[in-house]
C-alpha cells in the first residue's frame, strides 16, 4: 500500500522501463478482475496523429455547455500529471490518485507473474481512469484520447457512441508502420461494429484504408471535404472563425479560441459528433451549446500566447505534419516579424524534415536538450540544421530568459518540439513572466 501522492506517482512512472507492449491481453486481464469497469460508462474515442486533444476539449466543452459532466482522459500531461484523468477540465484529485494506485497495484504485481507480463505506464493509467469512471466518480459521459495508433492501444476496449479519427500523418512509424496505409490500418482500428466515425484525415491512401474498415464493420463514415464541410473561414485576432455545412444544415459563424485553421477541423469534427450523441437519447445538445463550447475551449500548450509584451509562444509540434501547421501560422500572422525559436525533440521522430521546416520560417533558431530518456541531444539537432543562424544551449531555462528580455518590438518567440518538453517549459515561462511583469 502507498501512503503518500508521491509514491504513489514514483511507482507509476517507474513503469516507463516497461517501453510500450501492444497489445490488449492486458487490459481485458485487469478490466477482468476489477468487474469490467469500462463497460459501465458512455463514452466517445479519439485517434489520430495530430489534434486529439484538442478535439478532446472542443467537444467536453460543447457537452458541458448543454449541463453535463464530462469526464477526459488524455495524455501527455502539460501542467500536472493529474490531469490525465478530469472531470469538466479539473484534474483528479492527489488523493484520488493515491487510491485508483493502491486499487490497481495488487492487480500489476499479480500481472506481473503471469505469462502477459506487468502492465505498462500508459496501461496502468488507463486502468486506473476506467476505475475511477465507474466506481468512485460517474460522469455523463467520458472522452478517451488514444495514447498509441488505435487497434491496439489500451483505450481500444471501449464501447463509444462515436468513434473520431483526426487526421494522419507519419509519425511513430517504428510502431506503426511507414506508410499512410499502414498506419491508417492501426489508427482505423478504434472503429467499431456499427458505431459512426467522424474523421478529418486528407491523405487518399489512409483515406482509403479508414473507409475500407468503416465498410467492412458497418461503420456510418463521416468526412470532412465529403460529407461535412468548412467555409467561410477567417482568421480572428484571438481564434479563428468558420461556417460548418453538412447536407441541408449549415451553422454559420461558429468562433473558437484557438490558433489555427486546423483547429477549425478539430472542432467541426466535435460538432459533428453531437449528432451521434444526441441520437443516445440520454443527450440533448442545441446549436447555442455548440457555439458556447467552441469559444470557451481551451488547450494548454497548443499554439499558446503566453505573453503579448513580448509576444511569447508554445506550441506542442512534435512530427511533421504539426511543424508544418506551426511553420503555416507564423508565416500567415507574423511574416513581418523576427522569429525565434527554440526547440528540443525527441530522438525517434524524423528530425531532419521538421528541423527543415523551422529553419525556413526561422530569423534565429536554437536547439537545447531537457531531461527525458528518449530526448535528443542539443548536438545532434544543431547538426541537422542549415541555417545560417543557428545556435545550441545546454541550460534551456536561462537561454529562454535571455531571449526574452532582449526581444524587442518586431521580435517573437516560438518554443516548440516535443510536448513533455513544452510541459517543462510552460511551468517555467509562466512565473518567468509573471515576475517580469510584475517587476515592470
Amino acid at each position: 500500500m502507498f501512503t503518500t501522492y508521491n509514491e504513489a506517482l514514483e511507482w507509476i512512472h517507474a513503469r516507463l522501463r516497461l517501453g510500450i507492449k501492444p497489445g490488449l491481453s492486458r487490459m481485458e486481464w485487469m478490466m477482468e478482475k476489477l468487474g469490467s469497469p469500462e463497460r459501465k460508462m458512455k463514452t466517445v474515442h479519439i485517434g489520430g496523429t495530430n489534434g486529439k486533444g484538442s478535439t478532446v476539449t472542443f467537444l467536453r466543452n460543447i457537452l458541458e455547455a448543454a449541463g453535463y459532466t464530462v469526464g477526459t482522459f488524455t495524455s501527455p500531461y502539460i501542467e500536472q500529471f493529474n490531469e490525465r484523468i478530469s472531470v469538466n477540465g479539473k484534474p483528479i484529485s492527489d488523493e484520488e490518485i493515491l487510491e485508483l494506485t493502491n486499487v490497481i497495484r495488487p492487480l500489476a504485481d499479480e500481472l506481473e507473474e503471469t505469462e502477459l507480463g506487468g502492465p505498462t505506464e500508459f496501461e496502468v493509467i488507463t486502468a486506473m481512469s476506467f476505475y475511477y469512471f465507474a466506481n468512485i466518480n460517474q460522469v455523463d459521459m467520458v472522452i478517451y484520447e488514444v495514447g498509441l495508433g488505435g487497434r491496439f492501444d489500451s483505450t481500444n476496449i471501449i464501447q463509444p457512441i462515436a468513434s473520431i479519427i483526426t487526421n494522419i500523418g507519419l509519425d511513430h512509424t517504428n510502431i506503426l508502420g511507414h506508410t499512410y496505409g499502414e498506419i491508417a490500418f492501426e489508427k482505423a482500428g478504434i472503429i467499431k461494429e456499427g458505431i459512426p466515425t467522424y474523421t478529418a484525415v486528407k491523405n487518399e491512401e489512409a483515406m482509403k484504408v479508414i473507409q475500407e474498415q468503416a465498410e467492412k464493420k458497418h461503420a456510418s463514415l463521416f468526412r470532412l471535404n465529403q460529407d461535412f464541410t468548412i467555409t467561410s473561414h477567417s482568421p480572428q485576432a484571438n481564434g479563428e472563425m468558420f461556417t460548418l455545412e453538412c447536407n441541408d444544415h449549415k451553422i454559420e459563424q461558429l468562433q473558437i479560441s484557438m490558433i489555427g485553421q486546423y483547429q477549425t477541423e478539430n472542432a467541426s469534427l466535435a460538432v459533428m459528433a453531437v449528432q451521434a450523441i444526441n441520437q443516445d437519447g440520454d443527450f440533448s445538445i442545441c446549436e447555442e451549446d455548440i457555439r458556447t463550447g467552441l469559444k470557451k475551449a481551451y488547450w494548454p500548450g497548443r499554439f499558446e500566447i503566453l505573453s503579448h509584451r513580448p509576444i511569447v509562444i508554445i506550441d506542442g509540434a512534435h512530427n511533421d505534419e504539426g511543424i508544418s501547421v506551426l511553420v503555416k501560422e507564423l508565416s500567415t500572422r507574423y511574416s513581418n516579424y523576427h522569429i525565434n525559436i527554440v526547440f528540443a525533440a525527441l530522438k525517434d521522430k524524423k528530425l531532419d524534415q521538421m528541423i527543415a521546416q523551422l529553419d525556413q520560417v526561422a530569423d534565429e533558431i536554437s536547439f537545447v536538450s531537457f531531461d527525458f530518456p528518449r530526448a535528443a541531444q542539443a548536438k545532434d539537432l544543431f547538426a541537422i540544421s542549415k541555417s545560417k543562424n543557428k545556435a545550441m544551449e545546454d541550460k534551456w531555462d536561462i537561454h529562454l530568459a535571455e531571449i526574452i528580455n532582449s526581444l524587442k518590438n518586431d521580435q517573437i518567440l516560438v518554443v516548440t518540439g516535443s510536448l513533455y518538453f513544452i510541459s517543462e517549459v510552460k511551468l517555467y515561462l509562466s512565473e518567468f513572466l509573471k515576475n517580469k511583469t510584475i517587476s515592470l
